[in-house]
C-alpha cells in the first residue's frame, strides 16, 4: 500500500511543495523516515507512534518508509507531523485513498494526538492556494490562515478530528480570520518642545520613505522623535499587510491569527550580533531587517552597534532583500525598512561646544563616529544636528501643530507619488521617491535649469557620490512634493544639499 500527502517546506517567506509519501511494505517491522530532515523532522517517528497509541491505533506490522520529496531539498521543523500521520493512515486504510487528493498538510502532534500550532500557517495556505489545494492545519493556526482569502481551510484540534471529517461523522466548519487590530498608540509630535530642523527633517522622511540620523547630546530629543515617526506614516496596504505578515508568520510572531495594518517599529538593542539583524540562526529565521519589512528600523547609538553588523545592512538598504547563504540553500527575505538612527556626538555624549563640552574634542568625536563606515554614512539621506533643548525652548507652549497635521501633509506628498508610479506605461514606477531610480528618477525629478546648475556644482565640488547624486535627487522631489505637483526648484536641491551634511560642496551653495 502506498499514499501521498502534500505539504511544505520554508526557504524564507516561501513555501515549497513537499510530498509526504509513505509505503508499507513486507519485511522486519521497522519505521523509516527519509528526505534529507533535520532533527526535529526524525522524531516524528516517535510522536507519529505515540499519537496512534493516545487514539487506540497500532502502528502496522510491516515496514514502514515515509520519504519526503524531493529528497534534495532540506527539510526543518516540526510541522511535518500531521502529514506524515495521514499518510500512514491512508495507507493503512483508515482514511478514504482519495480523501487528501485536494489537500495540503501541516501541524505538530502532541504525544495524545492533538494538533499543536505551528508559524507559517499564512505563507503555507497563500502556497496551498497557489496550488489549487485546501490546507489542514492545527485549530490555534486557522485564524491565522484563514486570512489567505480563497485558500480552503480545515482547522483541527486533533488527529482524532481529521479522521471523523474525512469519514464523515464530524464535520469541521472553516475558520474565520482573525481580527485586524489597532497598532499601539503612538505619542504626538505636539510633545516635542522646539527642534523645528529637526521635525522639519523627520517629515521629509516619512513622505518619502528616506533614511534619516539625528545626532546630538544625551536629552534632546532624538529617540522621541524617532519614536514618533510611525504615526507620521499611513498604514500598510493590502499588498504590504500581505507582505510584512508572511514574514511575521514565518518567525512566529502572529498571535490568534491577529493582523495589524500599523507598520511595523523594531528597535534593536546595539548589542544586537549581524545574525540578530539580517537574519540567520540554525534555522535561518528572518531577522530585524525582515521584521522592519514596510515599517522603521531603529538603530539607538548607531556607533556602539558593530562594524560588521552595521556594514551587513548596506545591501538590503539598497536591494530591499537579505539574502541569508547557506552551503546548502540561499534564503532570501523581503527587507524593505526605513532606517532611522540616532547617536552622541562622541563618546562622552557632549561633543565639543557648549556646557559639559569633552574635553578630549575633536579628536574623541571623529574616532567614536569613525566607528560607521562611510558607504553606511552615503546611504543615510538626512543627516541632521539635533542641538540641547534650552529653558526656552521647554518653557514654550504646547505645538500648534502635532502628528495629525503633519501626517495630512504627508499622506498627500506620497499620494503625488503613487499617482506618478501608477502614470508608467510599464509599471515600472517606485510608489515611494526613496526607491525611485534610473530613468523614472530623471522623469519625475523635473529639475529646472537652476536647480540643475546647483546639483551639478554641488557634484563638481566633490561632495556627491554617483549615489549621493541619485539620493539628493529622491530628497529634492519629496521636498517639492510637501509643497505640491511641480518641478524640483533650486530650493529644494539647496535644502537637500544641507541634509546630506556636503561641507565640501559649500562654494556651489553660495
Amino acid at each position: 500500500m502506498a499514499s501521498r500527502v502534500v505539504t511544505v517546506a520554508f526557504q524564507g517567506v516561501e513555501a515549497r511543495r513537499v510530498d509526504v509519501e509513505v509505503q508499507l511494505t513486507g519485511g522486519e517491522m521497522k519505521f523509516m523516515l527519509v528526505g534529507l530532515g533535520d532533527k526535529a523532522v526524525a522524531e516524528s517517528r516517535e510522536r507519529v507512534r505515540a499519537a496512534f497509541a493516545g487514539l487506540g491505533l497500532a502502528m502496522p506490522s510491516k515496514r514502514i518508509i515515509a520519504n519526503l520529496a524531493p529528497a534534495d531539498l532540506p527539510k526543518e521543523g516540526s510541522h511535518y507531523d500531521l502529514p506524515i500521520a495521514l499518510a500512514v493512515m491512508a495507507a493503512m486504510g483508515i482514511l478514504p485513498p482519495d480523501a487528501l487528493t485536494e489537500w495540503a498538510a501541516m501541524g505538530e502532534l502532541s504525544l495524545d494526538g492533538r494538533i499543536v500550532g505551528i508559524s507559517g500557517a499564512l505563507p503555507a495556505a497563500v502556497a496551498a492556494g497557489a496550488m489549487g489545494l485546501g490546507l489542514i492545519c492545527p485549530e490555534a493556526s486557522g485564524a491565522e490562515a484563514a486570512w489567505a482569502g480563497d485558500t480552503r481551510i480545515l482547522a483541527a484540534p486533533s488527529l482524532i478530528a481529521v479522521v471523523n471529517h474525512f469519514r464523515g461523522t464530524q464535520i469541521l466548519s472553516p475558520p474565520k480570520p482573525g481580527p485586524m487590530m489597532d497598532g499601539e498608540r503612538v505619542p504626538d509630535l505636539r510633545d516635542v518642545k522646539g527642534q523645528e530642523n529637526a521635525k522639519r527633517a523627520l517629515e521629509i522622511a516619512a513622505a518619502g520613505g528616506h533614511n534619516l540620523l539625528f545626532s546630538g547630546p544625551p536629552g534632546s530629543g532624538k529617540s522621541m522623535m524617532a519614536a514618533r515617526l510611525p504615526g507620521l506614516l499611513p498604514p500598510l496596504s493590502p499588498t504590504e499587510l500581505l507582505e510584512t505578515s508572511m514574514v511575521h508568520s514565518v518567525a512566529g510572531l502572529i498571535a490568534k491569527g491577529a493582523l495589524t495594518r500599523t507598520r511595523p517599529f523594531r528597535t534593536p538593542h546595539h548589542s544586537a550580533s549581524m545574525a540578530a539583524l539580517t537574519g540567520g540562526g540554525l534555522k535561518v529565521k528572518p531577522g530585524e531587517v525582515s521584521l522592519a519589512h514596510n515599517g522603521v528600523l531603529f538603530l539607538d547609538e548607531l556607533p556602539e552597534f558593530s562594524s560588521q553588523a552595521l556594514d551587513s545592512l548596506r545591501q538590503p538598504l539598497e536591494t530591499g532583500e537579505v539574502v541569508v547563504a547557506r552551503a546548502n540553500a540561499h534564503v532570501r527575505y523581503p527587507a524593505r525598512f526605513q532606517l532611522i538612527a540616532a547617536q552622541n556626538p562622541c563618546k562622552c555624549g557632549m561633543g565639543g561646544a557648549g556646557r559639559g563640552a569633552c574635553g578630549r574634542a575633536p579628536r574623541c568625536q571623529t574616532d567614536y563616529q569613525m566607528k560607521v563606515s562611510g558607504p553606511f554614512m552615503d546611504r543615510i539621506d538626512l543627516q541632521i544636528d539635533v542641538p540641547p533643548v534650552t529653558a526656552a525652548d521647554l518653557a514654550l507652549p504646547a505645538q500648534a501643530e502635532g502628528t495629525v497635521e503633519a501626517a495630512a501633509r504627508v499622506a498627500v506628498a506620497r499620494q503625488l507619488q503613487a499617482d506618478r508610479a501608477a502614470d508608467t506605461a510599464n509599471g515600472d514606477g517606485a510608489p515611494l521617491n526613496a526607491q525611485a531610480q534610473g530613468d523614472f528618477l530623471e522623469k519625475i525629478a523635473d529639475l529646472d535649469p537652476a536647480a540643475r546648475s546647483l546639483l551639478a556644482k554641488a557634484a563638481e565640488a566633490g561632495g556627491l557620490t554617483a549615489r549621493g547624486w541619485t539620493r539628493t535627487l529622491r530628497l529634492a522631489r519629496t521636498i517639492a512634493d510637501l509643497e505640491g505637483p511641480g518641478p524640483v526648484r533650486r530650493i529644494h536641491v539647496a535644502e537637500a544639499l544641507i541634509y546630506r551634511r556636503m561641507g565640501q560642496a559649500s562654494p556651489a551653495l553660495a
